[in-house]
């Protein structure tokens, strides 16, 4: 029995139990170091993105501010100015456009003048901004005719389609869009209310200014409307002129 031992080694208890010799799972192993080498590249990747938090909180430039023209046909001292202005701003507010922040409105007043009309279009043009805003059909008028590649808004034109500023309101074309106040059949309309409330009336004058532009769309409206209500109607337009 000696003999087939070894030297040093520990002899065996014959009565304890052979007990199976344990398997190491090398699959759990692998598993256990690809979780710390994942968990060690998200630390690292975390890591350096903290880094650059700052330098990317550098990097943000502030709002670029937007230029905006607006040539309006009347003074700035007209009762309909103010209110007009803070519409049109409380408007641009709720789209998210604010004066200071991201937007720059430049502001002219025609005051019904053609001609300061005129230079006041062709200073805003050349401030270069991204849209123009034009009210009453002398300046949307002046307006178009100085530029055709930056976009024009119109309002408060009373026959856009007549005056030529647009083909069609459904499909205007061209550089130039917006909203009209009122259209000529309401010209038709002046002259039937003016009959009702004088039904003995058979002439009457209409004053209109000649230069603006949708002057003769209207005219025509009440000729047509004056045969049919029995009305003669003069036009003092030649003789009167009216600040538009």
């Amino acid at each position: 029995m000696a003999a087939t031992q070894r030297q040093g080694a520990r002899p065996r208890n014959l009565a304890d139990p052979v007990r199976p010799r344990r398997r190491v799972d090398r699959v759990a192993i692998r598993t256990r170091r690809l979780l710390q080498c994942t968990r060690r590249r998200e630390f690292i990747t975390l890591l350096g993105g903290a880094a650059t938090w700052p330098l990317a909180a550098r990097a943000q430039r502030p709002e670029r501010v937007r230029r905006i023209g607006v040539l309006m046909g009347l003074a700035a001292s007209d009762p309909d100015a103010s209110g007009w202005v803070s519409a049109f701003e409380q408007a641009l507010q709720k789209s998210g456009w604010s004066e200071g922040r991201n937007i720059k409105i430049e502001y002219r007043w025609g005051t019904g003048d053609a001609r300061i009309i005129r230079a006041y279009a062709a200073e805003l043009i050349g401030l270069a901004p991204e849209a123009i805003v034009t009210r009453g059909s002398t300046a949307s008028r002046t307006m178009q005719q100085e530029t055709k590649s930056i976009p024009i808004l119109f309002v408060a034109v009373s026959d856009p389609v007549g005056s030529g500023f647009v083909a069609s309101l459904a499909h205007p074309g061209g550089n130039i869009t917006g909203f009209a106040n009122h259209e000529d059949t309401m010209a038709a309309q002046w002259l039937e209310l003016l009959k009702e409330i004088a039904p003995q009336i058979t002439r009457v004058a209409v004053v209109h200014d000649p230069d603006n532009p949708p002057a003769p769309v209207f005219l025509r409206a009440i000729d047509a409307a004056a045969s049919s209500l029995g009305v003669q109607v003069t036009r003092a337009g030649d003789q009167i002129r009216v600040a538009y």
